[in-house]
């Protein structure tokens, strides 16, 4: 057929088609060009590539007879050693020198040192108190330092050799522990507002002779007649009670407790006194002990963590998460979980060694109510309880009623789930924004959430449909953790860009190592 052919037949084909065209064959066109158009214009990359997350772990070659392979993070291959620490180099040192492990110490140094110029805009984060809604008080490191070198020389010099710190999250918390770090007095993190008879039986298990507590919360005319080996208490008093005098041993005590506040250690020495650190050393850093309860046992299994074990797990939570999104000084942390868990205990460290700001809230520890224990700030990454983002979800979802929210809820899943991106600003999409539960006096400035799950307790489980509507309700990406007792930190956790549902939704996966 001839060229002139072929342009003949095109030529009836197209009369043919535009003589039957009509109003339908425009609306079937019209539909045809928007749904391309949507799909070129919507279409996205994941953001992570799905096969990393396909295996997110690789088992060693090498394995026991009849046991698993030992599995480790895609970015810690077994050819190369864990990370052991947080690299501490000494003064003057080449950067490309091999640095010590380090231990909190060379956290709290490098929270007053600030960063380096280079690494950031700003220069040292703030330590805050939250108290209620409208009261939020700023910290100056300087003033802490002071208190972790009069409180920790006191106790040294008491004779104090292990101390149980039985306080809400606050800065005297954070203090005491450092404190004990630097005058070489070992830690007991006992977990808070608990019976009598379990702080009885913590002290017992651990021996320590000294505790630092707050009034109203710690039996103390129970311990002193149960447990004699107690030598030195340590009230924390808050400001509406400092005018009583707390000094005084009841009767009947036998004068064996020196009892003291934290306020009078502080005003009994000069202004000028504990303002500089101690000189560094390399001598052994004392332990920390904690507890952990467990599904038959209130009290719980003791752990004694070196810290070394410490600096491990700060060292592993820092590497996590991907560069541009890890801990820095434009952050808030806030631990909306009680800081006697490692886990929570250990994000803190990060937060204060990235100097990052920090923020402490006394109800954060045992409030199930994240509005409550994020209230007065505006944090950018919390750690909470599996309880309090239970609750959370649930009375979340429960909102999530009428047929626009719904759909609204099934597109930003949708976009998670399918897409693998977080959801976008979209009119559909903003149309929940409104029943999203209130956190911090900024919301929508959340970004990361740390939730761990304690292995062998009777916490439910979150499901992965859970965490989805959590990413979808706090506008922020959720890390979901398993922690255990003899591990400091988290064993497993999920990636940062780990978004899946797999099935109904109903199951729960704790990702890969951290390292």
């Amino acid at each position: 057929m001839s060229f002139s052919g072929v342009l003949a037949q095109l030529d009836d084909g197209l009369s043919s088609l535009i003589g039957q065209w009509n109003a339908y064959s425009t609306g079937i066109v019209t539909l045809l060009v928007l749904l391309i158009t949507y799909s070129i214009t919507s279409r996205v990359e994941p953001e992570i590539h799905p096969m990393l997350l396909a295996r997110q772990g690789h088992g060693s070659p090498v394995r026991q007879t009849g046991e698993s392979p030992i599995y480790r993070s895609n970015a810690a291959p077994h050819s190369m050693p864990l990370n052991s620490g947080l690299n501490v180099k000494e003064p003057g040192a080449s950067k490309w020198s091999q640095g010590r492990d380090g231990d909190l110490k060379d956290i709290w140094r490098k929270a007053v040192a600030g960063l380096a110029e280079g690494e950031g805009a700003k220069g040292k984060g703030h330590i805050l108190t939250v108290l209620g809604s409208e009261k939020v008080v700023e910290h100056k490191l300087d003033d802490i330092t002071r208190q972790i070198n009069l409180v920790g020389r006191h106790i040294s010099s008491q004779g104090g050799s292990k101390v149980a710190i039985y306080l809400p999250n606050s800065v005297e918390y954070i203090a005491t522990l450092f404190a004990c770090s630097f005058y070489n007095v070992t830690a007991i993190l006992l977990p808070y507002d608990q019976s009598d008879e379990s702080v009885i039986s913590m002290l017992q298990q651990s021996g320590a002779d000294t505790v630092v507590t707050c009034p109203g919360t710690f039996p103390f005319d129970s311990v002193v007649k149960s447990y004699p080996a107690l030598r030195q208490l340590v009230w924390v008093v808050d400001e509406g009670s400092k005018h009583l005098d707390w000094n005084e041993v009841p009767k009947g005590m036998g004068g064996k407790v020196n009892v003291s506040t934290w306020q009078d250690i502080l005003n009994d020495n000069p202004q000028t006194a504990g303002n500089e650190l101690p000189p560094a050393d390399n001598t052994v850093a004392p332990d920390v002990i904690m507890f952990s309860a467990t599904k038959t046992d209130p009290v719980g299994e003791m752990t004694r963590f070196t810290q070394g074990n410490l600096v491990s797990a700060v060292s592993a939570q820092l590497v996590a998460i991907p560069t541009k999104e890890r801990f820095s000084s434009d952050d808030l942390f806030l631990p909306a979980a009680p800081l006697s868990s490692s886990y929570a205990l250990v994000l803190t460290l990060v937060a204060i060694y990235s100097n990052a700001s920090v923020a402490f809230n006394s109800v954060a520890g045992t409030s199930p109510d994240l509005a409550l224990a994020t209230q007065g700030v505006a944090p950018t990454i919390i750690v909470a309880t599996p309880e309090t983002l239970s609750k959370a979800h649930a009375e979340t979802k429960g909102k999530v009623t009428s047929a626009l929210a719904s759909l609204s809820h099934w597109v930003q899943t949708r976009s998670l789930v399918q897409n693998g991106v977080m959801p976008a600003a979209s009119f559909i999409a903003s149309y929940n924004d409104s029943l999203r539960p209130r956190i911090g006096v900024k919301p929508g400035k959340l970004r990361l959430v740390y939730v761990a799950h304690p292995a062998n307790s009777n916490t439910p489980l979150l499901s992965e449909l859970t965490l989805s509507d959590l990413r979808i309700f706090t506008g922020a990406r959720v890390i979901y953790a398993l922690a255990a007792a003899p591990c400091a930190g988290a064993v497993a956790q999920t990636q940062f860009h780990d978004y899946r549902v797999s099935g109904d939704g109903k199951g729960s996966h704790f990702g890969p190592p951290c390292q």
